[in-house]
């Protein structure tokens, strides 16, 4: 890879719009993040845009503030693509190679044939991943590339998205004044930036507790075995503390990020919190402890849900790496021990990998998935060093080396 590359990353979320633009450090073999922008994200609701206008502002306004960080023009992104509208299934093709030698022609084909599947109108597949090749009768191939063979099947993983959410996202972001390189979905981005090899090897399960949604993702001998998007998140925590407190949703968010724990038993019945001090709007007094069992409540059923997500699928205290955990939703005070109790897994805070950067901001689990669509695009050969302006066509021209690389 040109040591020139630049790769943008632009991450819209339901609360903030991240933006991060990297060159590829050809000495450390890995992005250099240069620049930043992040802004408020008002448009977005459960992944779906509900007011176009904002979100092309809220767009520009992150665009542009990566874009005077890094003295870079950017004409182009990878951009996130999440929320509770998204789905998982799997799907299998099926092509004939008449006893010739597997070419990545053939990959290309019956990945495509895994795409005949019977979905909604109303949704698009969004990205077809391999789990394994099957070459006549021998299973389990991860590449079959090179390989002589009469039939070649393809078991895949598919994501997909509402198609109207797709249309508006591309519509807000081709207004704001760049193109789209990849619309990537935030699973995928994930687990490029907080999972290892050897954790998709061994078994993991990733858990983005973003504002409006969680991600859930799966893998397993470094195959995608399942991601599920839960329709609740840290905002589901804020307007709990609203309505249990009786307090303003804004200021039920301050409460939230001063004071919030999920450890109950830790907290005296005495521990109050004076709302005056930061509102002055709600000025009563309020237990910190009952703030607590708010708070404890609602992530219990967050990971009692993921639990039930894992048991679906054979995989509930199956996973020797364990729970990986993202999102600013993360940081408070419990929520990593409750996962680990209540998974049964070891569990950790999951941070941007396999990155150098002068921005102390982007080392945070809130950056998790941004971070992640610069390693996306650092997988992607046909740059021109022009902001992450890639040919769609280049991307799809050597599809089987690209899945190659995405294998362990």
């Amino acid at each position: 890879m040109a040591k020139d590359v630049i790769i943008t990353g632009l991450d819209i979320g339901a609360s903030k719009i991240r933006t991060v633009v990297a060159v590829y450090d050809e000495e450390k073999d890995r992005p250099h993040i240069i620049g930043m922008g992040v802004s408020e994200s008002l448009g977005i609701r459960k992944g779906m845009v509900v007011d176009v206008s904002e979100v092309i502002n809220n767009i520009s306004a992150s665009l542009g503030e990566a874009e005077r960080m890094s003295g870079v023009p950017i004409y182009s992104a990878f951009i996130s693509i999440g929320g509770a509208h998204m789905e998982g299934g799997s799907s299998r093709g099926v092509v004939a190679v008449n006893g010739q030698e597997i070419t990545e022609y053939d990959v290309e084909r019956v990945l495509e044939a895994a795409q005949a599947v019977s979905i909604p109108q109303n949704k698009k597949i969004l990205r077809v991943v391999p789990k394994e090749y099957t070459v006549d009768n021998a299973e389990g191939i991860k590449n079959p590339v090179g390989m002589m063979g009469t039939r070649l099947e393809a078991d895949a993983h598919i994501i997909t998205g509402q198609s109207q959410t797709i249309a508006h996202l591309e519509k807000c972001t081709h207004q704001a004044g760049i193109g789209i390189t990849d619309l990537t979905p935030v699973p995928l981005a994930l687990s490029e930036s907080i999972l290892s090899k050897r954790q998709k090897e061994l078994g993991v399960v990733s858990i983005d507790i973003g504002s409006s949604s969680t991600t859930v993702t799966v893998y397993e001998e470094g195959v995608l075995l399942m991601t599920s998007v839960l329709p609740i998140g840290g905002e589901s925590v804020t307007n709990d503390i609203a309505i249990g407190l009786r307090t303003s949703v804004d200021t039920a968010e301050k409460i939230k990020i001063e004071y919030g724990s999920s450890v109950v038993d830790d907290i005296s019945e005495r521990e109050m919190i004076d709302l005056s001090l930061i509102s002055k709007i709600d000025t009563q007094k309020i237990s910190q402890k009952e703030l607590a069992k708010i708070i404890h409540a609602r992530y219990h059923e967050i990971f009692y849900m993921v639990k039930q997500l894992l048991q679906d699928i054979n995989k509930d205290g199956m996973l020797p790496s364990g729970a990986v955990l993202s999102g600013a939703a993360v940081k408070m005070t419990g929520v990593v021990d409750m996962a680990r109790d209540i998974l049964g897994l070891p569990a950790q805070i999951g941070f941007p990998q396999n990155i150098t950067s002068v921005i102390d901001k982007v080392d945070d689990p809130s950056f998790a998935t941004v971070v992640g669509l610069i390693h996306w695009g650092m997988k992607f050969d046909g740059q021109d060093g022009s902001g992450g302006n890639f040919q769609f066509g280049k991307m799809f021209e050597n599809i089987g080396a690209w899945f190659k690389k995405l294998l362990p």
